[in-house]
């Protein structure tokens, strides 16, 4: 007896996004007026989870604040469905409604927890620039927003330097050729600064404090607690000594009556 003949129903394989040039585009995403938006980079759709796949590892996601006015739950979903299938993951608001404060900022609190970089654009063509330019920087290295620092010894002191306060690019100069060294700048006592040309008191004072202040004051403490608790067992012990007591009472004796609160 033969076996009985299978349909072997053909497996249609996923889109395979480009690693191109261009951006992937989510199915959709079909009539969005942002993509006439999109210049410089090439389109093309695929099978990807994020609406926009602007890099291999990063995805966008869209949203309306006028659609999710309508149906808060959808970027929920969406962003369940995203899960952590890009390192970095975006989402792109359309600030299309007037008030959009508290949905920004509730939309934030939700991109923080999930781990999910925001972008607010005013209009469709922000949104597309946004897009258009986080393609084109895909391989951009991150030179342009880093702290260009000299290696220059003159440089690096100038910089440390001009930090204080009321000191200028002359006063370092003058100190550099006075005393040689930053470690002999923090070496040098008022006297000796005073006597250098352009040095007043408060120039002189802001140096030292520079150098000879600690970097933590009362206003940046980290133990408020303890101080609390130093302070209430102070209070604790006054109370059981002779005599408190009849200061107490002598204090609120002394207060004035209260007057009858309003009906």
């Amino acid at each position: 007896m033969s076996a009985p003949a299978t349909t072997n129903t053909p497996v249609v394989p996923p889109v395979i996004p480009g690693t191109g040039t261009n951006i992937i585009i989510n199915p959709l995403q079909r009539g969005n007026l942002v993509l006439d938006c999109i210049r410089n980079v090439g389109k093309e759709f695929g099978d990807i989870i994020a609406d926009y796949q602007v890099g291999r590892t990063t995805g966008v996601l869209f949203l309306s604040l006028k659609y999710h006015r309508l149906h808060p739950e959808y970027i929920h979903i969406r962003i369940e469905k995203l899960g952590h299938s890009y390192m970095l993951r975006i989402l792109l608001i359309l600030c299309d409604i007037t008030e959009h404060r508290d949905a920004i900022r509730e939309l934030t609190k939700v991109c923080i927890i999930n781990n999910i970089t925001v972008l607010v654009a005013f209009s469709f063509e922000e949104a597309g620039h946004y897009l258009s330019t986080l393609k084109q920087f895909e391989h951009k290295p991150p030179d342009m927003i880093k702290e260009r620092v000299d290696k220059d010894y003159n440089a690096i002191l100038r910089t440390a330097l001009t930090s204080i306060s009321k000191v200028n690019k002359t006063d370092v100069e003058t100190l550099r050729t006075s005393f040689g060294s930053f470690a002999n700048i923090a070496k040098a006592t008022p006297d000796q600064l005073r006597n250098l040309p352009g040095f007043g008191q408060v120039k002189v004072k802001n140096i030292k404090n520079a150098f000879d202040k600690p970097v933590r004051n009362n206003a940046t403490r980290t133990l408020p607690f303890v101080a609390s608790q130093h302070v209430s067992s102070e209070s604790a012990e006054s109370s059981t000594q002779p005599g408190s007591q009849i200061k107490e009472t002598l204090t609120s004796s002394q207060r004035p009556p209260r007057e009858p609160s309003p009906v």
